[in-house]
């Protein structure tokens, strides 16, 4: 005698998704509410659902009451948990995927759901998110982008808006303009340190006198909002600008302006003045002597790079 079969089958996914989704902030037969952003909009969910879908919603609703005795009793805090940091409307994003397992992007708020799906360790709304920002990405949101990609250890999501801010889009037709980028906010809230890793590039289509300008303005908001002295907050940019390859009038300019800041320290100064003296690179960093690929032609450049150590 044959023995019992068994098979797993699926019904209709689209319906199952609709009827979860109808429990999304859905205050019939919830257990759970949430208080969130300044509005201090009122978000209704299911601790069963929240709990399986999430490490860290589970472990804030498994804490018991004040007063239990027993941290696995039935009887669960259902709040108002309140969340102020977070707008509604992200923080409902992030209730959709965890009940329909898909979300609702706008450029309004993909970087602050990628955010939060870091903060609460959701890995898949995570990659969803990292692929609307590089399908959608802009020059107002690219330095944003950039950012939030090096805050959170997202490496494709940093290459890709590289790639964009040195006019390598994936888009055609497209052409990043630098000047057009470091007039955003986001460009002024740069890191020191993301600024430096972005001053490396040799494909930023931009010359080194705009670049050293861009640091500039970025140095005395930086130094205005850190309340710290403009030499300080801009010492890692600084290191990357490329003075060699500025001809001697130019530098004789920025000098005058350094008297003012002291943005750039004497020494680095001295040292393209020497390269021009010395007609060669006289030890500095090949990479301080090597034009990009925005960078306008001087007649000294032929002497520099060939002897760049």
């Amino acid at each position: 005698m044959a023995g019992p079969c068994s098979a797993r089958l699926q019904g209709d996914v689209a319906a199952f998704s609709a009827a979860l989704r109808s429990l999304v902030n859905n205050p019939q037969f919830s257990d759970v509410m949430f208080v969130v952003g300044q509005e201090q909009q009122k978000v209704f969910a299911h601790r069963c659902v929240l709990a399986c879908r999430c490490q860290v919603f589970r472990g804030m609703l498994s804490q018991a009451p004040v007063g239990s005795q027993d941290s696995s009793s039935s009887i669960q805090p259902q709040g108002p948990f309140i969340l102020g940091n977070v707008q509604p409307e992200v923080f409902l994003a992030v209730i959709e995927f965890l009940y329909t397992n898909s979300v609702t992007l706008n450029s309004h708020i993909a970087l602050e759901v990628l955010t939060s799906s870091v903060e609460y360790g959701l890995q898949d709304l995570c990659k969803l998110c990292v692929k609307f920002i590089k399908d959608t990405l802009s020059v107002e949101q690219v330095c944003e982008a950039l950012q939030a990609a090096v805050t959170y250890g997202q490496v494709d999501l940093q290459q890709h808006c590289l790639a964009f801010i040195e006019g390598c889009t994936a888009h055609p037709g497209v052409v990043v303009c630098w000047q057009a980028v470091v007039r955003t906010q986001g460009f002024r809230e740069l890191s020191d340190v993301v600024l430096a890793r972005v001053l490396r590039s040799d494909r930023l289509a931009a010359d080194e006198l705009d670049l050293v300008q861009a640091v500039r303005e970025w140095a005395h908001v930086s130094s205005a909002v850190l309340e710290r002295p403009v030499p300080e907050v801009a010492a890692l940019p600084v290191r990357e600008l490329r003075l060699p390859l500025l001809a001697p009038s130019e530098l004789v300019t920025l000098e005058s302006y350094n008297q003012q800041d002291l943005l750039i320290p004497v020494e680095n100064i001295a040292a393209a003045w020497r390269a021009h003296a010395l007609r060669k690179g006289s030890g500095l960093p090949s990479r301080l002597c090597r034009p990009r690929r925005g960078t306008r032609p001087r007649d000294h450049h032929r002497h520099l790079e060939p002897h760049a150590k």
